[in-house]
This record gives structure tokens, C-alpha cells and sequence, in this order.
């Protein structure tokens, strides 16, 4: 189909097809191409690509758009390794993501936050850019001709499945196990759970490893039914823990449901930084295990741990940072809303030794002042928040508890940016930004920032 020219000051309509020259990455991924003036975010886009694309939104100030075709490619543009849908940087060589991801992260902090005189360091490379992932979580669907497959969602297609038989993001021993599986759920002539239906059985398969020690666990998720308990057993092999999920949710998650511990053990056994941690099945933990070990190095490192300091870890999950930290200080106190990753954090606090940890169940926005009550006001705060970041209340709960100094962990930018300028605005200076590519392949940043009070 020939391209539509539009003319200046006309938004494109939807289904239109555009010729466009990509300019640069926006935040997430998508291109950014100009049309008149007129901006268009192109998903499947890279840097100095013409590419033939079609609107699928289009706003007053901004389109929405795909590419179906690369008229002509960018120099940079390399052959991808495999069609995946979880790799979609793959096409730009590495040091070129590396580049894209350190000036996303500038971008934020200085045109969202309106930050300035902070020291952005060097962002630090991943150790391994392939078969990093300790879980992925895949689909069940249907293939054209009925075939059951497993994978990830086609790019803006909820409903299709783009089928793996080798993921590059997963080791080959986690490979192996999903295939085992996926091998038994054909010969059982298993339905996979249709989306628009919402008829069938099988919904997803989670598989997680433990990098150092070698475990790996399976957990099947399907619709309410039955299932040969034995003959799954059978198939799955050698792992440490295989478990099976009854869920009747609407919503495409992995979460909730009703778990049943088939074989093995419930927790998953890993360490990271000399530290034993045991992770329950719905537990948080970071995905690429050796990056992890960077990323919370670098913020105990920021965080500039003295033997009198008392420390706060917020959002601490199965108590990672806080049991990695506390050797270095006086006292570390954690809190999380999960009850189940205090238990975890609990747990890994006996399994390790570590006698000068509190954990507790709570929501930050809530319990932070009872916190500082009952623990005294902390020399360091560690955050580490969820994509969203820290509400404006939590952050305010943050600067009444008027810690000398604050490392927050970041997996997002751009609410990052927001919340070191409401702490700036209280009085605290943004000292040093470093990203850590924890995610290759993707447009995914993590960044460790810190943030230090301007009286002390």
C-alpha cells in the first residue's frame, strides 16, 4: 500500500499508513518519528529506520503507531537471534542499548524532575545479555491449526501466542523443563484457556531457577479442573519444586489462585551476595540473579554504611537488601505489605545468622510513623518501590522521618524523577544516578540514586 502523506496540522487517522523516519527511543521502547511537527511513537521502530507504519491511535498532540514495514534500515540495525517477543531490543547492537538506556535515564531526571547538578555515573553492563532471566512466566494458546503452543503474547495481540521452543532469555536447563511439561500437556490433549471465550484449561507456565544452586521450579496455571497429578509429576523431572495453580481470574495474571505442592519443595533455594534466601512461589525477586548482586552492591555502596547506623528498608520483599546491608551497620528494619515475603524475610534472617534485622508486615503510606515510634528516626532510608514509584503521601512520610540520607533502588525513570524532586524540594540534594542494565535486550532501566539531606 502506498504511504498517506498528512498534511501539517492534521492529526492521522486510524489505520492510516505513514512513511516515517525514526528519530529516536522514547521511554519504553517505542520510536519516535515526526510527522510536520507532529510526533508519532512507533512501536517496533529503531533509530535511523524508514519504516512504513500504521496508526492505531491518534491524540491531539501525539500518534500511536506500528511499523509493518522497514523500507530501509538503520546502519545500526543488527539480525535478530530469534523472533521473540520478550527481546524486542535485540536488533540494536549492545552498546548501543547501553547508550539509549544512560541518556533515557538523564532525560527523565532533567525534563521530568527538572534536576540538575546531580553526577550521572557510567551505567554498568550486564554480565551475561542472553539467558539471564531466573523466571519467566509463558502462555498456553492455540496455534493456526489448533496446535497447543506456549510462549509470550504477540505484540498488541493479547489473544495470539507467539510459540518458543528454545528462549534465549532462559537457560537451557529452564528450557528443558518447560518443554517437558508442554511435551505431557499435548499427549494429554490439555486445552489451552481461550481469551475472548474464556473457555479451557491451560492458562500459564512459570518456571524459576536458582542460578547459583541449580534448582529449578515449575508451576502449572489452569482454569478450575482436573488434572493427572502423577503423570505431570512424571514429565516434569528432575526439579526441585513443582506446584499446581486452580485460578477462575478474569485478569491474565499469575497471582492469586489456589496452589497445590505436587512435588519437592514450596521454596526455591538461591544465594546472592554470600547469602542464603529461600523464595516462595509468589515471592518478588529480582529476575537476573548476577545483576541483582550489582544492583544492591551499588546501593549499599551508596548507602555509605557506618557500624552505628540505623537503616530502614522499605518495599524490602523477602528482605534481600536489608540482610545484605545489615553486617555493616547497627540495625535494619524492614517493611513490606506482602505478610508472605516478611515470613520469607524472616526466614532467610534465621537461615543466614543475621540477628540485628526486624521485619514487618505493613503498608509504608500507613505504618512509616509507627515505624519511627517504635525504632527511632533512621540514618538511611533504602527504598526500592514498585514501577509506579513512591506516592506523594509515602514520600512526604519519608521526609518526616528526616533520614540524613536515601538510596532508592529504581526500576522506572520516570517516577523516579517525580519523587527526587518532591525530596529535593524538602530540602535533600540528588548526589549521584547510576543505571544498571539488569534487562538486555528490552528497553527496561533500573538506576540506584542517591539522595542526601542539605543540613546534614
Amino acid at each position: 500500500m502506498e504511504p498517506v502523506s498528512t498534511p501539517a496540522g492534521r492529526r492521522p487517522a486510524r489505520g492510516e499508513h505513514l512513511e516515517l523516519t525514526i528519530d529516536t527511543l522514547a521511554f519504553g521502547g517505542a520510536g519516535v518519528a515526526r510527522l510536520d511537527g507532529y510526533v508519532v511513537f512507533v512501536q517496533d521502530g529503531m533509530p535511523g529506520d524508514r519504516v512504513r507504519a500504521e496508526v492505531q491511535k491518534a491524540k491531539r498532540a501525539y500518534a500511536q503507531a506500528r511499523a509493518i514495514e522497514i523500507v530501509e534500515p538503520s546502519p545500526d540495525r543488527v539480525a535478530p537471534r530469534a523472533a521473540h517477543p520478550g527481546a524486542p531490543w535485540q536488533v540494536l547492537p549492545y552498546e548501543r542499548q547501553l547508550q539509549v538506556k544512560h541518556a533515557q535515564v538523564e532525560e527523565a531526571l532533567r525534563r521530568i524532575g527538572r534536576l540538575e547538578g546531580f553526577e550521572l555515573e557510567p551505567i554498568v553492563p550486564a554480565v551475561e545479555t542472553w539467558r539471564y532471566r531466573n523466571k519467566l512466566e509463558y502462555s498456553f494458546g492455540a496455534g493456526a491449526d489448533g496446535r497447543l503452543v506456549c510462549g509470550f503474547h504477540a505484540p498488541g495481540h493479547w489473544e495470539e501466542i507467539v510459540e518458543l521452543t528454545d528462549c534465549l532469555l532462559a537457560s537451557e536447563p529452564a528450557n528443558a523443563a518447560r518443554e517437558r511439561v508442554v511435551q505431557w500437556c499435548r499427549g494429554q490433549g490439555l486445552p489451552a484457556f481461550d481469551r475472548r471465550t474464556r473457555e479451557g484449561f491451560l492458562r500459564n507456565l512459570v518456571v524459576r531457577e536458582g542460578r547459583r544452586t541449580g534448582e529449578l521450579q515449575v508451576r502449572l496455571v489452569t482454569s478450575p479442573g482436573q488434572l493427572d497429578r502423577e503423570g505431570l509429576i512424571a514429565a516434569a523431572g528432575p526439579v526441585a519444586g513443582l506446584l499446581w495453580t486452580q485460578t477462575d481470574s478474569v485478569a491474565e495474571t499469575t497471582q492469586g489462585g489456589q496452589s497445590e505442592l505436587l512435588a519437592g519443595g514450596e521454596h526455591l533455594e538461591e544465594e546472592i551476595g554470600g547469602m542464603q534466601v529461600r523464595i516462595a512461589p509468589n515471592a518478588f525477586f529480582q529476575t537476573n540473579s548476577e545483576m541483582a548482586e550489582r544492583l544492591y552492591g551499588l546501593a549499599i555502596d551508596y548507602a555509605q554504611p557506618a557500624g552505628t547506623d540505623r537503616v530502614y528498608d522499605l518495599y524490602c520483599g523477602i528482605g534481600t537488601i536489608g540482610l545484605l546491608i545489615a553486617p555493616r551497620v547497627a540495625e535494619v528494619w524492614g517493611l513490606e505489605l506482602v505478610e508472605e515475603a516478611i515470613a520469607d524475610a524472616i526466614a532467610n534472617a534465621r537461615l543466614n545468622e543475621v540477628d540485628n534485622v526486624q521485619f514487618f508486615a505493613g503498608d509504608v503510606r500507613l505504618a512509616m510513623r509507627e515505624l519511627v515510634q517504635r525504632a527511632g528516626r533512621p540514618d538511611t532510608v533504602v527504598v526500592d518501590p514498585p514501577r509506579s514509584g513512591l506516592s506523594q503521601k509515602v514520600v512526604r512520610r519519608i521526609i518526616e522521618a528526616e533520614p540524613h540520607r536515601i538510596v532508592y533502588v529504581s526500576c522506572n525513570p520516570t517516577t523516579l524523577a517525580p519523587n527526587a524532586a518532591q525530596l529535593v524540594e524538602a530540602g535533600y540534594v540528588l548526589r549521584r544516578v547510576r543505571p544498571v542494565d539488569m534487562f538486555p535486550q528490552t528497553p527496561h532501566i533500573e538506576c540506584v540514586a542517591l539522595l542526601e539531606r542539605r543540613d546534614g
